[in-house]
């Protein structure tokens, strides 16, 4: 009898979620932790916990201030300081990405360096990217992700089909495969249109990557044509002759502002430094609107003259729009926290979804003597639970690595990474040699770690909960709460997975008895 279509799609939807669900669980963890990124930057780079009181940085006093650095190739930007990020920087694109020099926005000192990636530049790129630069690959990968994530969201609906009245079935089955089976549906229906609009929009982000047709067909192949028609980029090229004294920064800073009323700032970037042809990029702040519009000016460098105003064109703003939707960037607190746990009931969603195919599958494959089982149980503890254990041990290794420490070559924020992904490797390996208990013990490890980090913060900075809520350090008390209180989520999973392991291995065992006095 040939397969129903039902059927077809619970095949897409179970090998589907096996085979990427590794690879979606990265993404939406990594995701879920970039919503807060910038927040983590301040835990993890303690010199930039500082309070930013809304008072305009001179740009000019920056230019002083980068002019006194070493020279370096162009172009270069100097950021402002906002409420998530309360200091001012200067950054230069290099061959790893681009390096940052930290400044105190009330008097412009230069603060020590980060050492550290942390998450603006460590689990952001992971997210999109992998950290696989070459011919885009991580870029692809990704795109997979999200691809599957479509076809997941679809499929689990169409297979599921009383999903929504089981959503409001209450169940007191002890049997792990019902209960998993209930907390996925449950964690799916709530989650739905959050996970099909990060999956779509994640794909229009990378569009130009994707679906190169159109660009490569539209402008002959030039991608960098594409850019400057889409998003009414500025650009001239260098005279290679030296260049007059930089203009008033502040004046074309002062003339953008009034042209956005009153927006802020974002950015000042300068391009072609050096040369007679250098002009000043402008950008405005993105807090305060959902869509990452940019519609930069752009002033020539040495008279400060206006070179141009972009404008946003309709198709492109639909695409900001769509940007901005999954980036988060704009001031809304209560719906950056509703992403952070709606990403977490993502992440539940995928590790549910490991955990019912082995429960659902482990009796039939060791009447077989098959080992997929096995193996599949190793891969999902590492891929869940062991990156979380990652995440937490990347958290530790910032606050034990002392300033300037090296290690066979590699810089501290090197030595931060590689504990990142040796940790990680290392619950794979735990998944698989203790397929019974991995799941419990990596929860003790997580609890165990996520604690950790908040004592060693403490010890380490001297920022403690009761100090960094009295000073309004917001964002440090955050991350140690939410670190406490992942402590206490792992700590009890852990002990329920316990007591249901006992519980039922004791059924189990009164079963058999029954049996034995019967027959």
């Amino acid at each position: 009898m040939e397969p129903t279509f039902r059927q077809s799609l619970n095949w897409l939807h179970t090998w589907a979620g096996v085979v990427i669900g590794p690879l979606l669980f990265l993404v939406f963890w990594t995701g879920t932790v970039c919503v807060f990124d910038k927040e983590i930057d301040r835990w993890m780079i303690p010199q930039t916990r500082l309070i930013y009181d809304g008072t305009p940085v001179s740009a000019d006093r920056l230019l002083a201030e980068q002019r006194k650095l070493p020279p370096r190739q162009a172009p270069w930007a100097m950021v402002m300081p906002n409420e998530r990020d309360p200091f001012a920087w200067i950054a230069y694109r290099t061959p790893t990405g681009f390096d940052r020099k930290f400044y105190d926005p009330v008097g412009l000192k230069l603060l020590p360096d980060a050492e550290t990636w942390a998450a603006t530049r460590f689990f952001f790129p992971l997210h999109y990217s992998l950290h696989i630069n070459a011919w885009d690959i991580g870029l692809w990968l990704v795109g997979l992700a999200g691809m599957a994530m479509l076809a997941l969201s679809v499929s689990g609906v169409i297979i599921h089909r009383k999903i929504f009245a089981d959503f409001f079935t209450l169940r007191r089955s002890r049997q792990p495969q019902r209960a998993l089976l209930d907390l996925h549906n449950t964690a799916g229906t709530l989650g739905f249109v959050f996970y099909v609009a990060m999956a779509f929009s994640g794909l229009a982000i990378f569009a130009a990557t994707y679906y190169p047709s159109g660009w490569m067909a539209g402008f002959k192949g030039s991608q960098q044509a594409y850019f400057t028609e889409a998003y009414d980029n500025y650009f001239r090229p260098p005279q290679k002759k030296p260049a007059a004294p930089v203009a008033s920064l502040d004046a074309m800073v002062e003339a953008a502002t009034k042209a956005w009323d009153g927006l802020p700032p974002f950015m000042v970037r300068i391009w072609l430094d050096g040369d007679a042809s250098a002009f000043v990029e402008v950008r405005p702040s993105i807090e305060g609107d959902l869509a990452m519009r940019t519609d930069p000016f752009y002033f020539d460098a040495a008279t400060g003259a206006l070179l141009h105003r972009s404008t946003t064109r309709p198709v492109t703003g639909l695409q900001q729009y769509l940007v901005g939707l999954h980036f988060v960037q704009f001031r809304h607190w209560t719906l950056r926290w509703v992403y952070f746990a709606l990403g977490l009931l993502g992440s539940l969603l995928i590790a549910t979804g490991f955990l019912f195919w082995g429960e659902s599958r482990r009796k039939a494959h060791e009447a077989a003597g098959l080992g997929g089982v096995r193996f599949v149980e190793g891969l999902a503890a590492g891929s869940t639970a062991g990156l979380v254990v990652a995440t937490l041990a990347f958290f530790v290794a910032n606050r034990l690595l002392p300033s300037g420490a090296t290690f066979l070559g590699g810089a501290r924020y090197e030595l931060e990474i590689w504990v990142f992904f040796a940790a990680w490797l290392a619950t794979f390996a735990h998944g698989w040699l203790r397929r019974g208990q991995a799941w419990i013990e990596l929860c003790w490890i997580a609890a165990a770690l996520a604690a950790a980090a908040v004592l060693l913060n403490a010890l380490t900075t001297g920022g403690h909960l009761a100090r960094t809520v009295a000073q309004g350090q917001w964002a440090v008390a955050g991350m140690d709460l939410v670190l406490l209180a992942g402590a206490a989520a792992a700590a009890v999973t852990a002990f329920r997975l316990q007591r249901r392991k006992v519980a039922y291995k004791n059924g189990r065992l009164v079963r058999q008895g029954h049996e034995g006095v019967s027959s």
